[in-house]
């Protein structure tokens, strides 16, 4: 299990399998958000496949499915919501963890510093930094 934290609260990972599950809830993570859609892997890997498991950890399960190249301002609004109602610490996955501390940053632009949070992702070789721009219109828009 590779979990890469952002902050004391947020972190990211490569895509998750039941067998990762209970190194998620020893780590203290109370949701998870699966930023990956369920089209780019086995059934078995798919959101409610994995949706039981979790909730019998004790941990909620919030589908925010990102597609590489067409991030949505709704993936924001999405990952903003749950990481606002998230009770604990939040886990997000997708692929590799790059499109995960993407929406993340985005969803925290106005909230944190624009280089707090392209560095965040920037230490584990994420994409972060080609959005600067973006992360400082959000945060200008309040």
């Amino acid at each position: 299990m590779d979990i890469r934290p952002l902050d004391d609260g947020y972190a990211v990972s490569p895509q998750i399998a039941p067998e990762d599950i209970a190194a998620i809830a020893e780590a203290g993570f109370t949701t998870v958000i699966d930023n990956r859609p369920d089209a780019e892997i086995p059934p078995e890997l798919h959101a409610e496949a994995l949706r039981p498991a979790l909730e019998a950890a004790g941990i909620s399960l919030v589908v925010n499915p990102v597609v590489g190249g067409a991030l949505t301002m709704e993936n924001v609004e999405a990952q903003r919501a749950a990481i606002d109602s998230a009770p604990g610490k939040v886990l997000a996955y997708c692929a590799s963890g790059n499109r995960s501390s993407i929406v993340w940053a985005l969803a925290l632009a106005g909230r944190r510093p624009t280089d707090e949070l392209v560095a965040a992702g920037a230490r584990y070789g994420y994409q972060v930094p080609q959005f600067r721009d973006m992360i400082e219109k959000l945060a200008a828009q309040g």
